[in-house]
């Protein structure tokens, strides 16, 4: 499970640092019709080599605060792997 402060719109998608208890996400989508959720489930579905199927939302869809969970990780992301 993790815990996420995503900021949509950005220049890319990316993992900058962990704040507060949480990491921080850039995700290029805005935010409306739920285009920054999709995306985030697919970026974190890549950066952990698993089907979107196995990214879950389990809170924060209206917020720029969420809740992941991701179900059997193939692999862990160099920028989780070394906190």
């Amino acid at each position: 499970m993790l815990e996420l402060r995503v900021q949509p719109r950005a220049n890319r998608d990316e993992v900058l640092d962990h704040r507060a208890g949480r990491l921080r996400v850039r995700i290029t989508a805005p935010p409306t019709d739920h285009r920054a959720n999709r995306r985030l489930i697919e970026f974190l579905a890549d950066a952990f080599r698993v089907p979107k199927s196995r990214v879950s939302l389990l809170s924060g869809e209206n917020s720029r605060e969420k809740r992941v969970a991701i179900a059997s990780p193939r692999q862990l992301p160099p920028w989780l792997a070394e906190r």
